[in-house]
């Protein structure tokens, strides 16, 4: 028998392994864009369960335990392979209700509902992804299980069967097998059932890697001690960890002198493969700076501590249960609208539009989906609209909007930020609901959206052999050119995409082009398509040099 304990147990086992291997799970994307990220988004996932098996004690049966990890995956959950996590386990946890410990046969329906969930939440399931591997799971549990063998037997039948199952999601999906990987879901559920088996075979909790920082090194963030705002020196906490790049010169050490220089509470932990990085100061954006010239960025979190100085133990979960007592916001309005964006010019232009609300997210940034109910509930409206403006946001999305009750959700589907802002655009406060949804999602399928960013490593995508570096011009995601210099692959792709009646052409630049370059590009897209309104505007995002708006 599994019991409470020992479900607990294989839950953190399970988070650590994850955690462990996540960078591996990145690495299985199938595109070379830098935003494979579903290991990170799977390992934040399970660190939501993890906490909250902090409260489980001796004697708290296996129902128990199942429900609490399943309702911290919900809120935590991340991008679309976290919410896809979160609904196997919610079905999971559905298979224990009220069951003190679980044999065999438990197990195995209990993973069969978890399977059902997960395909039930998908409108069109793709074989040889993470669902292919938790149906073999649940499928190897049922058929191993009978009335004499051990509960995890049956779990180590399930697992043996997604292992098998992800050998062979290649032979699924042609993509995967002309990158010669293997999913990345997929990998990633195989790597939690793993840590989960090693509690329920030997009782041994798989311990998580990845260094943190000592009491000694960083005191006030390990001891929670109380400061007042006037004690607040530094404003931001700045934490992040870093993937080294190949080749790297620099020391981990010379970061820490630098980050010393403009901030206090500096901790600099490194192993061979990252940097992990804590420190205070009044200039994150000098923070992040020199934090990407070590290589790329695994997470980020920048906080104002003067809004939250009154939560010095860093229990932003605690906190933000504490300021949800006020809600859901009273609706003074009829409609309100969330967007989510990454960018300081993408926020202020979604604010000018109308925003009740913002949420921090994007490529490589997807927010959970209690981030997305929180701003939801604090919109002030009868009816609340969110934008997720990307496609791995989407199903964080419509799980928060299932939480959010009393309010009027309608999601949007918007898969890039400029669908985002043709909606915004189409959208009028004189209209109804039905007839301004209609009007939204009309105007987000005109807008064909250009995305230039940088090969993460060395590929074979599209028909095209692309180098670790060059840029990549995509139309609606899908890569079709590459070159050497960001303005000649969004030239090239916008003169794919544009056609003769296109009339607005919107040239948005990241934080990683300069007004010069992005006044050039727009000069050469005038100069060919005169007929069209041709502007450039400073977003400011991460990752992409270019999102191009074609209408």
């Amino acid at each position: 028998m599994i019991t409470g304990i020992a479900l607990r147990d294989g839950l953190i086992s399970a988070a650590n392994n994850i955690q462990n291997y996540k960078n591996a799970v990145n690495a299985l994307n199938v595109f070379p864009v830098p935003d494979g990220d579903t290991g990170t988004n799977m390992s934040m996932t399970m660190q939501a369960a993890k906490k909250a098996m902090e409260t489980v004690t001796d004697g708290t049966d296996a129902g128990t335990v199942a429900s609490l990890a399943a309702s911290a995956m919900l809120r935590g959950a991340r991008g679309n392979s976290g919410v896809i996590l979160s609904l196997i386990f919610r079905g999971f946890s559905d298979g224990l209700t009220g069951c003190e410990s679980a044999n065999g046969a438990i197990i195995a329906a209990a993973l069969q509902q978890g399977c059902n969930k997960a395909y039930q939440s998908i409108s069109n399931p793709t074989e040889g992804t993470i669902l292919t591997v938790i149906r073999a799971a649940a499928e190897a549990a049922r058929n191993n299980c009978t009335v004499d063998i051990d509960a995890s037997d049956t779990f180590e039948a399930a697992y043996q069967g997604a292992a098998q199952a992800l050998l062979k999601t290649p032979e699924m999906l042609s993509v995967l097998k002309k990158a010669k990987v293997v999913d990345a879901g997929g990998q990633g559920l195989c790597y939690i059932l793993l840590g989960m088996l090693s509690v329920f075979r030997s009782g041994e909790i798989i311990p998580c890697k990845e260094e943190e920082p000592s009491a000694e090194e960083s005191p006030s963030l390990v001891t929670g001690e109380v400061m007042s705002e006037e004690d607040i020196r530094f404003a931001y906490c700045n934490e992040f960890i870093v993937k080294k790049k190949e080749g790297l010169t620099k020391t981990a050490d010379e970061l820490k002198a630098y980050l010393q220089t403009i901030g206090d509470c500096v901790v600099v932990v490194e192993d061979d493969e990252i940097i992990k990085v804590h420190v205070h100061s009044n200039e994150p954006g000098s923070v992040l700076t020199a934090g990407q010239e070590y290589g790329e960025f695994l997470t980020v979190k920048v906080e104002n501590m003067k809004q939250q100085h009154r939560n010095a133990h860093w229990g932003a979960a605690e906190q933000a249960e504490k300021s949800r007592a006020n809600l859901p916001a009273k609706p003074e309005k009829t409609f309100g609208f969330v967007a989510v964006a990454a960018g300081e010019g993408f926020r202020d232009l979604f604010t000018q539009l109308g925003a009740d609300a913002m949420v921090s997210g994007g490529q490589t940034m997807n927010p959970s989906t209690e981030e997305l109910l929180d701003a939801i509930l604090r919109v002030p409206a009868e009816i609340v609209y969110v934008l997720p403006n990307n496609k791995n946001i989407i199903l964080a999305a419509k799980q928060a909007a299932t939480l959010a009750q009393g309010r009027r959700t309608v999601i949007l589907e918007s898969r890039s930020v400029p669908q985002g802002i043709a909606a915004f655009l189409a959208f009028s406060p004189d209209e109804d609901e039905k007839t301004n949804t209609e009007a939204m999602e009309e105007a987000m399928s005109r807008i064909r959206t250009v995305s230039v960013t940088f090969a993460a490593r060395d590929s074979f995508a599209g028909g095209l052999n692309i180098k670790k570096g060059q840029c990549m011009g995509m139309e609606d995601g899908k890569i079709t050119v590459v070159a050497d210099d960001p303005n000649d692959a969004a030239f090239r792709t916008v003169k794919r995409v544009a056609k003769r009646s296109t009339s607005v052409i919107t040239v948005y630049y990241g934080d990683s082009v300069t007004s010069e370059k992005a006044a050039a590009l727009t000069d050469a897209i005038s100069a060919r398509y005169s007929s069209a309104e041709v502007v450039s505007v400073n977003g400011g995002q991460p990752v992409y040099h270019y999102l191009i708006s074609v209408e």
